[in-house]
């Protein structure tokens, strides 16, 4: 074990200290809860009372028996329940991923489906324009407020503040590590990595650290140490110790203590859609679903990305008159710039864009090479005296991209994917790195709303093998919504 991984500092760097942080992140939790239930309620009143207004507008119903004065909080109240039924404001399901949203859309559905059912049966004439308003309304708002409360907690978790559950890591030391570095690359999905319990064999007489994380115990004690830290959470990765009767065993220990236990298989970066856990003989075996680079949804994403590239030039045009006579006043030049960047299946096209650069900028590359900042294949520079006055500010708000809407037209490019890369970078391209020419590179993807030229060419180069793993239509229209956002912060670009 190198000492740059597995270090032991003094005893004072122990990590008592952390016993009174589990009270707190559970008091950070009910709030949260609170918070949700308050905006759950609000947003429903509105939409009870959206939807009154809606169908009767400010007079009474004519001819009608029902006391609507009691059927609309009758409706808040039951739909409140619907939302606790369906596990709404279970923790394991607040603040990241898809299922929060699928749950709450699910209870509003299913109470909206018991309602017509119920007062069809009973033949009881509630108006169906103002149930028909009020959920509508009311399904829309709380995807709404839960998103928007989403996001304030992710800043939050961001700043290192707000709720997060305190993850206590188990398994070998390398797999601890792996762990660690891919919970800590999104802080904002909420585990706080707060301790660590590896193999007896590699336990010291004296306090460690595995990188800046504190070794708490063995795999003997997890309990025990979960409790002394005050984890509310233990993550069990691989370990050659951890037997499926020890692990099972774990559970059992943890029972009725509060702490969730989960397990980190070793398989990463695959979607959600794609894996399929199912019992045989009495193993919960996770399948998983091979990559779909054809077929009826590829069809239809060639479709869509062509169809909203034309009406997007369409509406563009005025637009691109303007910035390509900004170009024109502001250097000598054309204003287009092609480069032969390399497609699907390794085939090579000119890619379009607003030129930013001066026109003998290849010449000046060899110059500024010992400039570069970053790493891999990529040559980026924060202050590059290439880039134009124009396309300095066409590059802080991506406007240069726009002419690659003809790309997508052609079929060359699709609006989401990959980044396009260079010839002389697919040419030196390894294995696993050439899978990103399965799908056709796109205007945006995960690299440019996660931060772009800030990122490492690694990570990039993560992201684009995740997206090429795991593409889909819903994550397209999510990565397209979140590029707006992207363009507006302005994080890495330049």
């Amino acid at each position: 074990m190198s000492s740059a991984t597995l270090s032991t500092p003094t005893p004072t760097s122990s990590v008592p200290t952390t016993r009174s942080a589990g009270p707190v992140a559970r008091a950070d939790q009910r709030a949260y809860v609170r918070l949700l239930v308050v905006l759950d309620t609000t947003v429903l009143c509105l939409a009870v009372l959206a939807g009154y207004a809606a169908r009767f507008g400010d007079r009474t119903p004519v001819g009608s028996e029902i006391p609507y004065v009691l059927v609309a909080p009758g409706l808040v109240l039951a739909w409140l329940v619907s939302l606790k039924a369906m596990r709404c404001y279970d923790d394991r399901v607040l603040g990241y991923g898809a299922d929060e949203y699928r749950r709450v859309s699910a209870a509003s559905l299913r109470l909206a489906g018991g309602i017509a059912i119920a007062g069809y049966i009973a033949d009881v004439g509630v108006s169906r324009g103002f149930l028909a308003i009020s959920f509508a309304f009311g399904t829309a708002a709380l995807v709404v407020t839960r998103f928007a409360a989403r996001k304030r907690l992710h800043r939050a978790r961001y700043q290192g503040a707000g709720w997060s559950r305190r993850v206590l890591v188990v398994g070998d030391t390398a797999h601890v590590l792996e762990l660690v570095h891919t919970l800590r690359r999104e802080p904002y999905a909420g585990y706080q990595v707060v301790g660590a319990c590896i193999p007896d064999a590699l336990l010291a007489p004296v306090p460690q650290r595995l990188s800046d994380v504190p070794v708490v115990g063995s795999l003997r004690g997890v309990p025990e140490a979960a409790a002394a830290i005050g984890a509310d959470t233990v993550a069990v990765t691989a370990s050659g110790e951890l037997t499926a009767t020890r692990l099972r065993r774990l559970g059992w220990q943890l029972e009725g203590t509060g702490i969730d236990l989960v397990v980190a298989p070793a398989l990463t970066d695959v979607a959600g859609p794609r894996i399929h856990t199912r019992p045989v003989a009495g193993l919960p075996l996770i399948h998983v679903e091979a990559p779909e680079f054809r077929g009826a949804r590829k069809l239809v994403k060639e479709l869509a990305d062509r169809t909203l590239a034309a009406v997007a030039l369409l509406l563009a045009l005025p637009s691109l008159a303007v910035i390509a006579l900004a170009i024109r006043l502001d250097s000598r030049g054309p204003v287009l710039f092609r480069q032969t960047r390399v497609g699907q299946g390794g085939r090579e096209f000119a890619v379009l864009k607003f030129r930013t650069m001066v026109v003998n900028a290849d010449q000046l590359l060899a110059e500024l090479a010992a400039r570069n900042e970053t790493d891999g294949l990529l040559f980026k520079m924060r202050d590059d005296p290439r880039v134009t006055r124009v396309g300095r500010w066409l590059r802080k708000w991506s406007l240069d991209e726009l002419p690659q809407l003809v790309n997508v037209l052609l079929g060359q490019m699709s609006l989401v994917g990959p980044r396009p890369p260079l010839p002389s970078e697919v040419a030196r391209y390894d294995g696993d790195v050439a899978r990103r020419l399965l799908v056709k590179p796109g205007m945006t993807g995960l690299w440019q709303v996660s931060g772009r030229s800030d990122l490492s060419w690694e990570d990039g180069i993560r992201l684009d093998l995740y997206y090429v793993e795991n593409w889909s239509l819903a994550a397209d229209l999510t990565i397209l919504w979140k590029t707006f956002g992207a363009v507006l912060r302005r994080r890495g670009a330049y």
